[in-house]
Parts: C-alpha cells; sequence; structure tokens
C-alpha cells in the first residue's frame, strides 16, 4: 500500500533514514518505533505529504506522493495527530463531521448520507452515546477515540497515528491499540502509528518498522524479535529487551 524507495529523510544535514526500501502493508497493523528524535514524526509527515523526502519517493497505491492533489489526498490519507483537542461547546459528531470535508459539497453541507457515515464511525470506536457530548468534559482517552472516529468519517485507505497512545493510562493503551488492529483487520485499512509501548507493539502489531538512524527497518512482528535490532535499540546502560516476554527490563 505504502512504497519507500531509496528514501532519506531527515532536517537539515542530518539523514534520520538514508536510502532505504520498505512497503507498509494494507490490511496490517503496523508500530513505528525508535528513539525520541530519529525521525518517526519525520517519516508521518512525509508520507502525509506535509513534508519533502531529502531523496527518494514515497509511493501509495503505487502513485507517487508528489503526483497527488490536495483532494485526492484528502480522500487517500487520514492523519491523527498528539495534540489534545479540548474545544468548549464543540460536540463530537461535529468533530467527526470535520472528516467530511473532502467529500461535502463546495459550502460544506453533509447529506444525509455523511451523516449516516459519521454516525457509523462514531458507533465503530464505540462513542455513538457520546454524540452530543463536548470534548472540554470528556477524557484522553475518550478523546482519542473521537479524533480516530473522524478519521474514520474521512473514508481512507491510510490513517496515519502520531503517538495515539499518549497520555492514556494502561488499560486505555491496550483499548486503543485493540481497536487499531481491528480496524486494519475488519476494514482492511494500512494503519501505521508512532508509540513508544513496545508491548503494545509487540503483541497487538502485525508489522514494526523500526528506525536506527539511518536505517529503517520493518519486518513481522515475530521476525523482528528474532532479528536482534530490538535489542540494539535498547541497549543503553541500565536497559535490556527480553526477547522471550517481549517487555523492557530494567538491569540490575
Amino acid at each position: 500500500m505504502i512504497r519507500l524507495e531509496n528514501l532519506t529523510i531527515g532536517y537539515g544535514s542530518r539523514n534520520l533514514v538514508e536510502k532505504d526500501d520498505a512497503e507498509i502493508r494494507r490490511g496490517a497493523l503496523t508500530a513505528l518505533l525508535g528513539r525520541n528524535g530519529t525521525g518517526k514524526s519525520t517519516l508521518l509527515r512525509a508520507i502525509a505529504g506535509m513534508q519533502s523526502v531529502m531523496a527518494g519517493r514515497i509511493l501509495i497505491d503505487g502513485l507517487a506522493i508528489g503526483d497527488y492533489t490536495p483532494a485526492r489526498m484528502a480522500r487517500t490519507v487520514a492523519t491523527v495527530t498528539t495534540e489534545r483537542v479540548r474545544v468548549a461547546d464543540l460536540r463530537c459528531r461535529d468533530v467527526v463531521a470535520f472528516g467530511r470535508a473532502p467529500y461535502t459539497n463546495w459550502i460544506g453541507r453533509m447529506q444525509a448520507a455523511d451523516a449516516e457515515i459519521v454516525a457509523e464511525a462514531l458507533a465503530t470506536v464505540g462513542m455513538a452515546g457520546y454524540a452530543d457530548r463536548t470534548m472540554d468534559r470528556m477524557s484522553d482517552g475518550e478523546c482519542q477515540r473521537i479524533m480516530i472516529a473522524r478519521a474514520l468519517a474521512q473514508q481512507t485507505p491510510v490513517i496515519l497515528l502520531d503517538e495515539p497512545t499518549a497520555f492514556l493510562d494502561m488499560p486505555n493503551r491496550y483499548e486503543l491499540g485493540t481497536l487499531l488492529a481491528r480496524l486494519a483487520h475488519e476494514q482492511h485499512k494500512c494503519i501505521l502509528f508512532s508509540t513508544h509501548e513496545l508491548d503494545i507493539a509487540l503483541n497487538l502489531c502485525d508489522d514494526i518498522a523500526l528506525i536506527a538512524p539511518p536505517r529503517l527497518y520493518l519486518q513481522e512482528a515475530g521476525a523482528m524479535v528474532r532479528s536482534g535490532h530490538i535489542e540494539k535499540l535498547f541497549s543503553a546502560e541500565g536497559i535490556a529487551f527480553d526477547p522471550v516476554t517481549r517487555s523492557v527490563v530494567v538491569k540490575r
């Protein structure tokens, strides 16, 4: 679905990923791992067409993103950021309705079919009962589900999420990861999300993309564990990766 060809990304004179190839599958949930500052957000922005690459190209469904019109890109890629949405008096159904913008008429008026899609998106993420609530009166986990519903209402084959489990407690992190896996499998979407939650990535995701500058590794989750790349990522003093339990442990 997403093809990276001879890709180099970075900022200034620093290359974070250099001349690498990878393919992110449709119908699979892929976690993007890496230390802070290694290019996870940069890669997500590049795939979304919001940041230029330094070399190489990114293709979605065989078409280079540079050849996408803004309208076509809006119907292909939806993004969910880490920003907390807390606008007073903004109802959840109105937030989700923003996802219909690429499909509404020139004055942005929704039709009955759009309203049905919004309702379905809310139901899919388990938030149908929150349609008329305002987001300034909801928890972080609830708000994150609403933002995912907005992405679903956009009806794109690709969804990109930047640290979607940030600010969530452990039960909500697993619930959100399980929801993303279900959406990828049942709706055959290509879902890529950045995270520092190694246990969620390895236990809930199909594939793992790992940035260890200047390399980008992309493998099935089990193969990534066996490869040793994760152990190298967490080889800093005081931190180790246990490939048996698939967890990070603190050295004594």
